[in-house]
């Protein structure tokens, strides 16, 4: 899975990349270094199937997602325009075929990009050389498939990927005690010792009387026993980290396992940021094209290229058409002052639609958004009634009777709170690890905190079954089925559900 790329561009789209670059420098982004590749469609294809590295691990999903990718852009179902790679530099990759103003126009998109990647707090944390680790993996993988066979591994890999998604996207910014102390915690305590005073030998006895030192060893070690009899001792959101550390596993699967959680975490920040990231994006060519860059003679041209990729029709959502609006609503509202509580409670409709102060805060603001935010607090903080009013965002359920999507609401407080639904966790459910020894068999116990998101029964027993693989000793999952805890369990053979009467695993956490 390797793609030999080191075309370099043609003297025209150097010379258009140097005037881009400078034009997104003089607005204040401030971007890693870009490479842009210059590839066939088909090359293209294959490495959006890779994830956009030209080099990963062996897998059949990247054949299966080149041929989805490829069967698309053959049958005029869809066509990639840009993608562009997390590192340091940024790699960005350019379609030989598309005319001038759509190169244009990638470029300008790729500089918004690389800038929110550099400068946004949700990616600070990830790896800016993941080209060379994707490589490095993709070795590894190779070199233990020679080892213990293709299948073997793959397999192995496919048990992986199915709880690729059970990180914590928060763990890289809360301060933690080391992984190496978290992984042996358990295995390496020491009993705690009597504390003694120190006294003269003929009054020992009177300080340290024997049976409140017996007493006092008995507490300590019952203390170590309920402490060490629960293992995590704090519910564990990382289940990667968790089985990794303490599944049974062989050293090569220990560090396939690792491989793929590394790359979970480099992928987070994308999910995270989506809304955000494309309308940075999308503000930021629209601002270079039309202020800066296009001719007379390229105007419908990017207007039609434009506006399908902010197309939103009704009954759908499009990350790009609503992050762009609500960076320049952001924009427009705080140039004209229209924030702070004197804006708020004003109730003057008349007065609150002539509102400006010129206080010509907008671009200052957006670059701090940018900075701070991701789509949930985006969204939480940003998004106004007006704006929903002004682009007609709706609540969409689906109506069995009809079998359509209809509009379900346009209560505002209805339309965000389900759009933050939607974005929390992005729509899947938050599993732990709560305890690594029930009933004192070694049998993992995982509990599903219910926040509106169910378990599908049928995903979950896939999953519990690949868990048990990591783990090697029977699973059980607590959640809620028809609003009852309900506990899955898995032994290896067969599965089970049951009722709690007491959900102690619950209210323990």
């Amino acid at each position: 899975m390797a793609l030999a790329l080191s075309r370099s561009l043609p003297a025209e789209l150097r010379r258009l990349q140097l005037e881009i670059e400078g034009h997104a420098l003089s607005y204040g982004l401030d971007c890693f270094d870009v490479i842009f590749e210059l590839v066939t469609t088909d090359e293209l294809n294959e490495i959006a199937a890779l994830g956009g590295f030209p080099t990963r691990y062996p897998h059949w999903r990247f054949g299966m997602e080149y041929e989805h990718l490829s069967k698309s852009y053959t049958y005029g179902l869809s066509k990639i325009y840009e993608l562009v790679i997390n590192n340091d530099p940024c790699y960005a990759y350019l379609l030989e075929n598309n005319p001038l103003v759509d190169q244009k126009l990638v470029m300008a998109h790729v500089y918004g990009h690389c800038d929110f990647f550099k400068n946004n707090h949700w990616f600070s944390k990830t790896n800016r050389k993941m080209m060379d680790e994707m490589a490095n993996h993709g070795n590894r993988i190779r070199a233990y498939m020679e080892v213990h066979g293709e299948s073997t591994v793959e397999d192995f890999i496919d048990v992986c990927l199915s709880i690729e998604d059970l990180i914590d996207p928060h763990r890289p910014f809360i301060k933690r005690l080391n992984d190496d102390v978290h992984a042996t915690e358990h295995t390496q305590s020491r009993p705690k010792s009597v504390t003694r005073f120190d006294a003269k030998d003929y009054m020992d006895e009177f300080v340290n009387p024997r049976q409140a030192m017996i007493r006092e060893a008995e507490r300590l070690n019952e203390e170590d026993r309920i402490k060490h009899s629960h293992f995590p001792a704090e519910p564990e959101r990382d289940v990667l980290l968790f089985l990794r550390d303490h599944g049974r596993l062989e050293p090569w699967q220990r560090d396939v396992l690792s491989m793929i959680r590394e790359e979970a975490y480099y992928f987070a920040p994308q999910g995270q940021t989506k809304i955000m990231n494309e309308g940075w994006a999308s503000y930021w060519h629209s601002t270079i094209m039309c202020e800066r860059t296009l001719t007379d003679a390229e105007i419908v041209d990017f207007a039609d290229h434009h506006s399908g990729t902010t197309a939103m029709p009704p009954g759908s959502f499009n990350p790009y058409k609503v992050g762009l609006e609500l960076f320049r609503d952001i924009e427009d509202r705080w140039n004209k002052g229209r924030f702070g509580k004197e804006y708020e409670e004003c109730e003057d409709y008349q007065q609150k639609q002539n509102w400006d102060l010129k206080l010509g805060l907008g671009r200052e603001k957006i670059f701090e958004v940018r900075r701070v935010h991701n789509d949930v607090t985006f969204i939480d903080t940003f998004l106004t009634e007006e704006f929903c009013r002004q682009h007609r965002l709706f609540s969409f359920a689906y109506n069995s009777g009809s079998r359509n999507y209809e509009i379900e609401t346009r209560q505002f407080q209805m339309i965000k709170d389900r759009l933050l639904f939607q974005l929390t966790n992005h729509g899947r459910p938050f599993i732990y690890v709560v305890d690594s020894n029930f009933r004192n068999r070694h049998e993992l116990y995982l509990l599903h905190k219910h926040f509106g998101v169910d378990l599908r029964i049928d995903y979950a027993k896939d999953v519990m079954e690949n868990i048990f693989k990591l783990w090697g000793r029977p699973v059980h999952v607590e959640t809620m089925c028809d609003e009852q805890p309900t506990l899955l369990s898995y032994d290896g053979r067969d599965h089970s559900m049951e009722r709690i009467k007491d959900s102690t695993k619950e209210n323990q956490t």
